[in-house]
């Protein structure tokens, strides 16, 4: 594994470079949305993901873009934008609409950096006609590169055994931390040279206040989420964590300049067997 850093950049089995210091979006209202991308660009930040369902393609996009042209220095190459596409638009021609319209959102960026399939749950013809229209849109250079987020193996193996498949994904985005470490999907996806993205690193909270994670946190004089994002860094995970509160945005990307975990602290936080989701949804496991 690469030497972490904060400005650190992972290698996509297509060739393209992604920055693991990643910003998630959910649940950025619009009109917050061109400040906190401000700031976290300030900050250092230059991977954002948002997604249909969050209602703010186009103000993140405008938001970016705007602080693009009043700091030159900064290349749109620099910026690593990803969005999702819901499972409402599912299918080949739905899918080819819904791509068209997260594009118009994105006009002033000029492409997409990642298109991802939010989630499996439609059914097999669905998502394959999904697939086929992101196909297409990386060949026509709209779009960069292509993923997925909570695809089970299942889901991954229907894709790989698909005579239509001709652009592998780059990405498998999931919930991931310590109670939700999901090792066989990670071990597959490693076999398929696809990476994996941790979204709710930091559980939405929901630990913050468990005994082992208050352990190490007061260790290392920093808080339990530093805990959990340095965890998911040291996994080597693209890690996506979301704060709508300016002051945490700089604390939240420097963690690899201030906290290290021991083996001790790996050891108490190793739990393989644990599923436990902070999420409101596991799409991992449907069967549809």
């Amino acid at each position: 594994m690469p030497k972490l850093s904060k400005n650190l950049l992972y290698t996509l089995n297509n060739g393209v470079k992604i920055p693991a210091n990643g910003f998630g979006l959910y649940k950025t209202e619009k009109h917050e949305a061109a400040a906190v991308v401000a700031e976290a660009l300030a900050t250092g930040y230059r991977h954002f993901d948002t997604a249909k369902f969050y209602h703010n393609e186009e103000e993140v996009a405008k938001g970016i873009s705007s602080y693009l042209k009043s700091h030159p220095e900064i290349k749109r190459s620099d910026i690593f934008y990803t969005t999702k596409i819901w499972q409402d638009d599912h299918g080949y021609e739905k899918a080819k609409r819904a791509i068209e319209v997260s594009l118009k959102k994105a006009e002033s960026l000029g492409y997409i950096d990642l298109f991802l399939i939010h989630s499996p749950l439609s059914d097999k013809e669905g998502r394959l006609g999904t697939w086929k229209a992101l196909q297409e849109a990386v060949v026509n250079g709209s779009v960069k590169s292509i993923g997925v987020s909570n695809y089970g193996i299942h889901h991954l193996e229907e894709l790989f055994s698909w005579e239509g498949l001709t652009i592998k994904p780059v990405v498998n985005q999931v919930e991931l931390h310590p109670w939700i470490p999901r090792i066989k999907i990670r071990e597959y996806c490693k076999s398929k040279d696809i990476l994996m993205e941790a979204y709710a690193p930091i559980t939405r909270g929901k630990k913050f206040d468990d005994p082992t994670l208050v352990k190490i946190a007061e260790k290392h004089g920093c808080s339990p989420a530093d805990v959990l994002i340095r965890w998911s860094f040291d996994q080597g995970f693209i890690v996506l964590v979301k704060t709508s509160n300016l002051k945490r945005i700089a604390g939240n990307f420097n963690v690899l300049d201030r906290v290290t975990l021991d083996k001790e602290d790996a050891g108490l936080l190793d739990m393989p067997e644990s599923n436990e989701k902070c999420t409101f949804w596991d799409p991992t496991t449907y069967e549809g």
